[in-house]
């Protein structure tokens, strides 16, 4: 085995959620994703959808009950001294598939290697390996630093009771209700308020974004913005432009987003009539959706792309019919989402 040594280390991730077409909801995941080399390992793999076991949202126990395991003080979970790298963003199950690999101490160090995508309980290297993805040889000191420092600093937090909830300001009617209870539904905690401004700085500071109702008025926003900024609080404002959940839902998840620009899949999104721009990191899966409200106050909404793309800029003819007036393009990969407005004509 190689005598290289990889450097190891941990970066917050998120795998935005969403509402559906057809009303089910793709639950928002915040977790530690592996940093190998300096590389996110999730974007070294197929286009996955997954999440790591050192997700936010679990218990404190649960949370360092996985920690242990990757500092091989507990036993591996699966046959062979395989361990879960990454999983369902959904469930825990394995029937739904994850990626595994032997982890074991090698010396001083620790290897992990024969990664594989698992859906039983072996896994068959040969039809179902990552073929180029590994062995990594980490230097023990360093590894176990990284996965320690996880404990020492709070357990799964990482900032996750923050990131995910979002003060709505707006008045308690249909939409921002709705909204509200959306953004419930795929994991976010939201609460509605037409008072942001007399709230105490610790409150104002456990928000990870701010969304603005169009009834909000310039004054209403710029106290609100002067009180969050009073309280040091690093949450991220943004419009709610037009009555389509959907797509402030996924406004709001991309203001969530803290994942640094160099270990996100999706770089950049463009739209003009007829033509959108995407830029993407790595090969991988794009959706783009796009979002308007007619004349008569009707949503509109047209699927404009599904499909695998290569790393790289990307300039897609679509349906000019989809994006005339005031529209929004929304762009989905594994677990991440870019909104942009329609430039005029």
């Amino acid at each position: 085995m190689s005598a290289h040594h990889a450097t190891f280390g941990l970066a917050p991730a998120t795998r935005a959620g969403a509402v559906l077409s057809n009303g089910a909801y793709e639950v928002h995941r915040d977790f530690w994703d592996f940093i190998v080399d300096g590389r996110p390992l999730l974007l070294r793999l197929a286009d996955l959808d997954a999440v790591s076991p050192l997700a936010a949202d679990l218990g404190p126990s649960l949370f360092t009950a996985h920690v242990r395991r990757l500092l091989l003080e507990e036993d591996a979970p699966l046959a062979g001294g395989r361990y879960v790298l990454y999983g369902c963003p959904e469930c825990e199950g394995l029937e739904c598939g994850a990626v595994t690999a032997v982890i074991e101490r090698d010396g001083a160090d620790v290897v992990w290697r024969d990664f594989a995508w698992q859906t039983g309980e072996t896994a068959d290297l040969g039809r179902d390996g990552y073929p180029g993805v590994g062995p990594f040889r980490f230097d023990g000191a360093q590894y176990r630093a990284a996965l320690e420092h996880l404990l020492s600093d709070g357990g799964p937090a990482h900032g996750a009771a923050t990131a995910r909830r979002v003060l709505l300001v707006g008045q308690r009617v249909a939409l921002p209700a709705r909204l509200a209870a959306a953004l419930r539904g795929i994991g976010i905690g939201a609460e509605i308020t037409r008072d942001a401004a007399g709230a105490s700085p610790d409150e104002l500071r456990s928000y990870g974004a701010v969304a603005f109702g169009s009834a909000v008025d310039g004054a209403e926003r710029a106290a609100v913005r002067a009180a969050f900024a009073a309280a040091g609080s690093s949450a991220v404002f943004v419009d709610l432009p037009v009555p389509v959940v959907p797509l402030l839902i996924a406004r709001i998840e991309e203001a969530l987003d803290r994942c640094p620009q160099d270990q996100r899949r999706l770089l950049r999104l463009a739209a003009t009539r007829g033509e959108v721009t995407v830029e993407t990191a790595v090969p991988c899966g794009v959706v783009l959706t796009a979002y308007r409200v007619d004349r008569l106050s009707r949503t509109r909404t047209a699927e404009l792309f599904a499909g695998q793309v290569e790393a790289g800029t990307h300039r897609l003819t679509v349906d000019a019919r989809a994006t005339k007036g005031t529209a929004y393009v929304v762009a989905r990969t594994s677990g991440s989402v870019l909104v942009a407005e329609v430039a005029g004509e």
